[in-house]
């Protein structure tokens, strides 16, 4: 009777090598995948963004995602820079934890939260930002956010409020951008402006440059059908100038003079940026498209 090949000496010696490749192989993927931080955007529970962390765990098996948990539903109208803060001190550790840097996608109002973290932390390491339509240049608009807030101000008149100091203690005054009242924007704005480095008020705007431009790649995402923020190639760094036409990224005075490492990083090529038409502003954390091809590509 021939013998069971199973058991010859060089079928076994091949089986083991196969395995140990396959083990190996598995491995490495799981080591390749960065952590993940998600940062909510304003009025979200952490449960909100459960669906992106699903699709993350799903497309990236083994990969550590973490929604943090800071200033949550009517929690998200605190000043910003207080917020920078506290989210600041919880995702510090788990950077420091990851040797290999780490990756953020940050949801409407939090961009703006990413945008302070990374200009402000000098010893980040984050890899990639993706920034899922959020208002890096401002916002404009009489929107239903805006009408929870302030229902007795539409946006000609907002800025009576938002550049006060009372007003500024609030998160969207934070980074109202008004087209019609610039000066009073860049004298009175104590966070957008001071990001933008479009104020005097910042005597660390060379360590906020730098810090910026620690990152490796920074990814825009935004539509025409957003519908929330205004306008939506705010989330592109566009803006309206005093006539309310769009003026677009490469346009805008913190572009080309540089303000805080925008032109250099472009330059670089590492800015990304998407227009996806056909999505809603409480559907871009959600939608599958979205994050098959905009998102998954950038979290290796």
């Amino acid at each position: 009777m021939a013998a069971d090949v199973r058991s010859h000496p060089l079928f076994v010696r091949h089986l083991l090598v196969v395995l140990l490749l396959v083990c190996s192989a598995r491995y490495q993927n799981a080591a390749v995948y960065k952590p993940v931080l998600i940062i909510h955007g304003i009025f979200d529970a952490v449960t909100d963004l459960d669906d992106l962390q699903t699709m993350i765990g799903k497309a990236h098996p083994g990969t550590n995602v973490t929604i943090i948990d800071e200033y949550t539903e009517l929690f998200s109208l605190y000043p910003m820079w207080e917020q920078v803060r506290g989210f600041q001190k919880t995702m510090a550790p788990i950077m420091q934890q990851a040797k290999d840097g780490v990756h953020i996608i940050c949801y409407s109002q939090g961009g703006l939260i990413c945008r302070g973290v990374l200009e402000s932390m000098d010893d980040h390491n984050v890899d990639t930002f993706i920034s899922l339509s959020s208002p890096l240049m401002g916002q404009y608009g009489d929107t239903e956010y805006l009408k929870y807030v302030f229902p007795h101000y539409l946006k000609e008149n907002l800025y009576k409020v938002a550049y006060t100091s009372y007003g500024q203690d609030i998160s969207i005054s934070n980074y109202w951008n008004d087209p019609h009242h610039q000066d009073l924007y860049k004298e009175n704005s104590v966070f957008l402006a001071v990001l933008n480095n479009q104020t005097a008020k910042n005597d660390k705007s060379k360590e906020y440059k730098n810090n910026f431009l620690k990152l490796k790649k920074l990814v825009l995402i935004g539509g025409p059908d957003d519908g929330v923020i205004t306008p939506w190639q705010s989330s592109h760094f566009g803006f309206y100038d005093d006539n309310e036409t769009v003026v677009e990224m490469k346009e805008q005075e913190v572009y080309q003079r540089d303000y805080f490492g925008l032109k250099t990083m472009d330059a670089r090529g590492d800015v990304t940026t998407y227009e996806i038409p056909g999505v809603q502003h409480l559907n871009w954390h959600k939608n599958l498209t979205v994050f098959n091809d905009y998102i998954e590509k950038w979290l290796t």
